[in-house]
């Protein structure tokens, strides 16, 4: 099937959904994507509706239809190809899908819609052993090396390093066995860990002690000695050297790193920072906002094998897609409120861990459901491993890894625990 008409609404002209997109096939079936709603529709002239996800722009998907993704990206000059139109012809189309919409009930049906994905995965539970003693704190870092042993970051028991004298950094075997540890005294919030290629450690410092500790970046070798220190200790800033609470780290194709710099702090930072190998600053792209190429917490990241950078922007709920350069490619919204984003073997991996359905608590997501979701580098959802609890706190991985085998490895803030996701 061909898709051959696209239109644009600007934002607030049916509001309170906003920008709006919809897409005509050769076959008068339509396409509907509330941004806001966050999810697209497939919609006969009868209005019937189902649930549906979309691809990277400037592609053309398996079933040659051309892909649409969230308005605020949705290319507009002439290099995105017959089908765009003048703006009262859009206008006047999006009245004419809208009414079907409506019609067909669609926006009633959005929330009650479960995903349909399939689950090939089973969850392994009490995968390690903490040393005698000692208990699990909040983690959501977790990685494993090219021996298979499982490398934890976790909150020294707590969910704050910041007056711990414990190590925060755990090596345990294949097996769950606790091996090794190190790190008392040099962290204040853990909150990512990434294993190289090279079996070093990459260790992200989301909190911060003024003037003392955090807000840093280290590689260690295993043995627990710092290769290259990033950011100032206990120092705030957006300058070439300082970060402010970083949250990620990826390593991309070429072996240099990005960081997402900001949580959830409002003084925090909300960027991308772009670094050699080496640490060496290279460039940094974003601000704070909900617009293209803003975050309002970039939680997550991960760098494909074409360089393409993934930013699980969760406060925003959605994902926007980079170029190497920093050039926005895609903003999606069908994973949720990810908190988590990692790419094995040009498969695409989000976690959900946050969404909730009550109004005013945090996390208000509503019509999403918490979990791991599986797909294509292009935004296709092959699989979604539901949160066994969806409607506690925060009870799913709100990070993850994945080793060559496609295990996925999760760590959990809220039930402190390390989890494993096999296929079946």
């Amino acid at each position: 099937m061909t898709w051959t008409a696209f239109a644009i609404v600007s934002a607030g002209l049916f509001s309170p959904f906003g920008p709006v997109g919809i897409a005509f096939s050769s076959s008068f079936s339509l396409r509907f994507f509330p941004q806001f709603a966050r999810k697209g529709f497939t919609a006969s002239s009868l209005g019937k509706v189902k649930l549906i996800h979309y691809p990277l722009p400037r592609r053309v998907d398996k079933r040659g239809e051309r892909p649409l993704v969230s308005p605020d990206n949705c290319p507009t000059d002439s290099k995105a190809g017959a089908g765009f139109m003048n703006t009262s012809r859009l206008k006047l189309l999006s009245a004419l899908a809208l009414s079907v919409v409506f019609s067909g009930n669609g926006l009633a049906q959005q929330n009650s819609l479960l995903p349909d994905y399939p689950n090939s995965y089973e969850i392994v539970r009490d995968i390690v052993n903490m040393p005698d003693g000692r208990m699990m704190g909040s983690s959501n870092a977790v990685d494993v090396d090219s021996e298979g042993n499982i490398w934890l970051f976790e909150r020294c028991g707590m969910n704050s390093c910041s007056d711990s004298d414990v190590d925060p950094i755990l090596k345990f075997s294949p097996e769950g066995e606790f091996l090794f540890s190190f790190g008392a005294g040099m962290f204040v919030f853990p909150h990512g860990i990434i294993v190289d290629d090279d079996d070093n450690l990459w260790i992200v410092d989301a909190g911060v002690e003024d003037g003392v500790k955090g807000n840093q970046i280290f590689k260690f070798n295993q043995q627990g000695e710092i290769l290259i220190e990033l950011g100032r200790p206990g120092i705030r800033g957006d300058g070439p050297d300082l970060f402010n609470e970083p949250s990620d780290l990826a390593i991309g194709p070429d072996g240099s790193i990005y960081i997402a710099d900001g949580h959830i702090n409002p003084e925090s930072n909300r960027r991308i920072v772009h670094m050699t190998a080496e640490g060496e600053f290279i460039e940094a792209w974003g601000e704070k906002g909900s617009g293209p190429l803003q975050f309002e917490c970039p939680h997550s990241l991960a760098v494909d094998s074409e360089g393409r950078i993934y930013v699980g922007d969760r406060t925003n709920n959605r994902l926007q897609v980079l170029s190497p350069d920093g050039e926005l490619l895609a903003i999606w919204t069908h994973f949720g409120r990810p908190s988590g984003v990692r790419i094995q073997n040009d498969t695409l991996y989000v976690v959900d861990s946050e969404s909730r359905a009550a109004e005013g608590e945090y996390g208000y997501n509503p019509g999403w459901h918490r979990g791991i979701y599986v797909g294509t580098l292009d935004g296709l959802i092959t699989d979604f491993i539901p949160d066994p609890s969806p409607s506690g706190g925060t009870s799913f991985p709100e990070g993850f890894s994945v080793d060559d085998n496609g295990v996925i490895w999760g760590a959990s803030v809220g039930d402190r625990e390390v989890l494993k996701f096999t296929r079946q």
